[in-house]
């Protein structure tokens, strides 16, 4: 109808001012929530200052030293009193290997800064599964940092308020869907509200540390609560003492969880990109240093005493909960009630709390770098209103809420599962910047590779070849001292996600191969057109082209709603390349909405040129199993369904068959080898088949 207008506001060539429709209920509480739409021109800004990507990516690596000299002291505990005398040892082993890590990952980070971290590392360099396992471990670790880092949170608050006890699983599962919507409002604006808590922890627990040592060194050194309580300890052989201080080892190697996060982050710095990254993983590992370290002796003085079963601590109520290592030290440090003591123990909990926001911002980066390559469902690279990838947060959140309501929120029980998902990336990756920095050095780029740059790839090559030593080993001690203490269950999550990660990447396969263009494929189709909805010049695309052609409309255009300018540009140099036989139209989305800018387009359209009717268009996978349906993203649908809201347009839905539509014999209708080469394909239907050479067999 002349003057109609779509519901909605959109963003086109022919609009010159963009209409915005009151929300409905739903889309208002979302807008309450995480904040209005951002348009793409807003991604520059969000990306991160040094400042605030300190924050924003080291929170997991800075916040585990609350709990890693916990961990530490409570193994080496179960030997009794006179095992705590391991514990500078096995602390220095920790805070050596830091270093080690830290240094091969400022190598990392240069020699691959696109983000995809020891993923890209472990794929480009040793191959295709050693890649999917590093990225399954990795996803595997960030569900358990959320779910590790809530527990630790919580158990801290407890520690401070016992009556909380009680609620523990639902004072966890409401964090993170507090973390949730934080981190769905923009990485921006997560940041400002992640870095207060994330610096007054800095502050505080080095204000501890110094305050504890300086009241050493004049002779009034504290006392911790729990100095005074014997311990049941086991009657341990030779061996025996052995396994139990490299378990302590194991436990206190959780300090080095977070480190991978900054280069898998650092797409989301601001430029200079690298530098950066590198300036910021640096700036993270020391303070991670100095606060475990401290942390550790201050343990030792104040005589903490925290023991895996609180009922073997001798004197100890174990009706109650356990005050937590860094309760006891700040207790000690300036008095159990002191606004000291409060503070020490809320930037804790919130630095603790907050370091789930960590997996948050590497989760969902690499979760679309997965998409990108095909190893994850398409969905998990898309950009939300706020141009971050909100179905990975969400996806992460729903996944570490199921693990902390199975495990009842308990730390000393996800902490066997933690940091074995991390090792085998940390492991993977640094043998795979061996074998980059081996192939520079044996065949180094003629004119390209100067007397620097090979000295630098020598260096990098003896720092990643020290990583790759002292994380294999770490990776084989912790599986052997955590694997019947709950780890086994990691080792069976990996595998069977890289299982599941490669089935995607071989449908994603099949179906590029099903939909390629070709200029043999022609479709014999008659009937009507208006607008040919196009996303990628493909199969699908050119059999509604060629149903519309047959129409025989008085206008017949081809449209492509332009989220992206790269790929607008090359959908208009394949449609020239190809030939095709209508005109295509660009319609720029800044929005990232799709259904929008069409049906304003449409209504400007029969503004200019007078009421018509308007049929639309929508290629469209009909497909066989049930799961497929979550590997495609189901727009037409969607699209179609907005559409038909518009005055005067109706829909065609043009379907293509994918071959698991057929579930003939259980499997895919793939020719044999060498079937191509003998016939010439044939498509009936939206389907191929292979016409024979020779003539037909009786």
């Amino acid at each position: 109808m002349p003057g109609s207008r779509p519901r909605g506001g959109v963003s086109s060539p022919l609009v010159a001012n963009e209409t915005r429709s009151l929300p409905d209920t739903p889309q208002l509480a979302k807008r309450i929530l995480i904040g209005d739409p951002l348009t793409n021109e807003h991604l520059e800004g969000q990306l991160l200052p040094k400042r605030m990507a300190l924050p924003i990516f080291a929170s997991d690596a800075l916040s585990s030293v609350a709990y890693a000299p916990q961990e530490l002291v409570m193994i080496l505990l179960i030997g009794g009193l006179t095992f705590l005398s391991f514990t500078p040892i096995v602390a220095v082993c920790v805070i050596v290997l830091l270093i080690v890590v830290v240094l091969s990952y400022r190598q990392l980070i240069k020699a691959y800064p696109s983000g995809g971290g020891d993923y890209e590392v472990a794929s480009k360099n040793l191959g295709e599964i050693p890649g999917v396992v590093v990225a399954a471990a990795l996803l595997v670790d960030y569900v358990l940092t959320v779910a590790v880092s809530v527990a630790s949170g919580v158990d801290n608050i407890i520690s401070a308020v016992p009556a909380l006890d009680p609620f523990r699983v639902w004072l966890a599962v409401g964090f993170v869907v507090l973390i949730i919507v934080v981190n769905l409002r923009g990485v921006r604006e997560a940041s400002l509200v992640f870095a207060i808590p994330t610096y007054v922890f800095i502050a505080s627990v080095g204000f501890m540390i110094v305050t504890g040592l300086v009241r050493t060194f004049l002779g009034d050194a504290p006392v911790a609560s729990s100095a005074e309580f014997a311990v049941h300890a086991e009657d341990l052989s030779q061996a025996a003492v052995i396994l139990l201080v490299l378990r302590a080892f194991s436990s206190g190697c959780s300090a080095l969880t977070g480190v991978e996060a900054v280069s898998n982050g650092v797409p989301a710095f601001r430029a200079p990109k690298v530098r950066n990254a590198q300036s910021t993983l640096v700036l993270m590992g020391s303070i991670a240093i100095g606060l475990f370290a401290g942390l550790t002796a201050l343990a030792l003085i104040t005589g903490v005493h925290y023991a895996e079963n609180p009922c073997d601590l001798i004197g100890f109520d174990c009706t109650n909960p356990q005050p937590s290592l860094m309760a006891q030290v700040a207790s000690a440090t300036f008095g159990g009630g002191s606004i000291l003591f409060f503070i020490v123990q809320a930037a804790t909990a919130c630095v603790l709390l907050l370091a789930a926001n960590t997996a948050f911002n590497g989760f969902p980066l690499l979760g679309s770098v997965l998409a990108r390559d095909g190893y994850a469902p398409k969905a998990l690279n898309t950009r939300g209103d706020r141009l971050v990838f909100s179905n990975g947060m969400i996806a992460l959140g729903i996944v570490a809420m199921i693990v902390l309501v199975v495990f009842q929120a308990k730390l000393t029980t996800l902490i066997q599962l933690y940091i074995i998902g991390v090792f085998v990336s940390f492991s993977l990756g640094q043998l795979g910047m061996v074998r980059h920095w081996r192939r520079i050095l044996r065949t180094p780029a003629e004119g390209k590779t100067g007397a620097s740059d090979l000295r630098s790839a020598r260096v990098g090559l003896i720092i990643n070849s020290v990583g790759a030593t002292l994380t294999i080993l770490v990776l084989l001690i912790v599986t052997i001292t955590k694997f019947t203490h709950g780890a086994y269950l990691v080792f069976l999550a990996i595998p069977v996600l890289a299982f599941l990660m490669m089935g995607v990447k071989r449908y994603y396969r099949d179906v590029e191969h099903e939909i390629a263009i070709d200029d043999t494929t022609h479709f014999g189709a008659t009937g009507d057109l208006a607008l040919v909805l196009v996303n990628r010049l493909q199969k699908p695309v050119v059999k509604a082209v060629e149903y519309a052609v047959a129409a025989k409309h008085g206008k017949t255009l081809a449209v492509h709603v332009g989220v992206a300018a790269d790929d607008a540009a090359e959908l208009q140099q394949e449609w020239a390349d190809h030939l095709m036989p209508i005109p295509l139209v660009i319609i720029e989305s800044p929005y990232r909405s799709f259904a929008q800018p069409v049906a304003q387009f449409i209504t400007q359209y029969r503004e200019k040129h007078g009421s018509s009717v308007v049929t639309v268009y929508l290629p469209q996978y009909i497909v066989g199993h049930w799961w497929e349906t979550f590997l495609h993203n189901r727009r037409a649908r969607r699209m179609a369904n907005q559409l038909m809201l518009v005055h005067g347009v109706s829909i065609t839905l043009v379907p293509w068959l994918l071959d698991s539509s057929e579930l003939i014999y259980g499997r895919r209708s793939r020719p044999l080898p060498g079937q191509e080469r003998a016939g010439r394909p044939v498509v009936v239907n939206g389907r191929r088949a292979h016409r024979p050479a020779g003539p037909p067999q009786n």
